[in-house]
């Protein structure tokens, strides 16, 4: 046995055991990941490097870092080696961006395989895969409104560090100038427009609210930073197979005058969303 553990000892210390060491960490454990943009402010900051844990949701299959070429077969195409269960509603996470798998995206999970959502001007309604029965369960203390005369969850997520810009001017609508929501209207959007009558209406437009319901594996992606993110409300949801994992914690931050922010370093993204503001 010390004879193993000398050989081992060995092999760690040189140059190829090195290398073997920090791609199976990479491929299998952990790899890093920057935050490049305020779509998760105030939760995630721009200028935040975090480790990404890429067991939690299954084992993805591995790919080389930067040039994003898989080292492994996907041999039944849902992108992992060992799949799992997929990220839990409200669930932040890093994936792979369906349009262009090279590149990782970090987002919140809204919803999951076939529940429905509902966007409106400075809000988001929820209605989980399993009716009343899974809101009278699961979401007892939630703020349950009627849309289309079915319950829905309005802002199931409680986080502060989730939010609308509110220094924008009010509009007719009687709430937040609906920056995103207006925006919609003029790109590729993945919800459909729609007319709920328990909301109000919009002046000069012909719907109030956009829809979407979750397809079957896929996961629906939302930025905490509402009315500043591209996210699955233009681009779809995102299937399991380009799931890769969860924010871990952060080992580095600084801001744009490239200040380091000390009370960041070292937290768990758990520890994050507590702090934001």
């Amino acid at each position: 046995m010390r004879k193993f553990f000398s050989k081992f000892y060995n092999f760690c210390s040189s140059w190829t055991g090195t290398v073997i060491i920090v791609l199976f960490i990479i491929f299998f454990i952990a790899q890093a990941f920057v935050i490049p943009s305020g779509s998760m402010k105030n939760t995630l900051l721009v200028g935040d490097y975090l480790f990404v844990k890429k067991f939690s949701y299954g084992i993805p299959t591995p790919h080389i870092p930067f040039v994003e070429i898989a080292v492994l077969p996907d041999s039944d195409g849902d992108g992992h080696l060992i799949a799992s269960d997929g990220p839990k509603r409200g669930d932040i996470v890093v994936f792979r961006y369906p349009k262009d798998p090279k590149i990782h995206y970090v987002k919140r999970n809204f919803a999951t395989e076939f529940d429905e959502v509902v966007f409106a001007p400075g809000a988001m309604y929820l209605r989980p895969s399993g009716g009343d029965d899974e809101i009278d369960k699961e979401f007892k203390d939630a703020d349950i409104v009627i849309l289309g005369g079915k319950r829905f969850i309005k802002e199931p997520y409680k986080m502060s560090g989730i939010h609308y810009d509110n220094n924008t001017d009010k509009d007719n609508y009687g709430g937040l100038k609906a920056d995103t929501f207006t925006i919609a209207g003029m790109v590729d959007f993945a919800m459909s427009e729609v007319m709920i009558p328990e909301l109000p209406k919009i002046a000069n437009l012909n719907f109030n609210a956009y829809y979407f319901k979750v397809p079957q594996n896929e996961y629906f992606m939302v930025g905490d930073n509402r009315e500043n993110s591209s996210d699955s409300r233009f681009w779809g949801s995102v299937p399991y197979k380009y799931i890769v994992g969860t924010p871990w914690f952060v080992y580095l931050s600084y801001d744009e005058n490239y200040k380091i922010r000390w009370d960041r370093i070292g937290r768990l993204t758990s520890s994050l969303e507590e702090m934001a503001k």
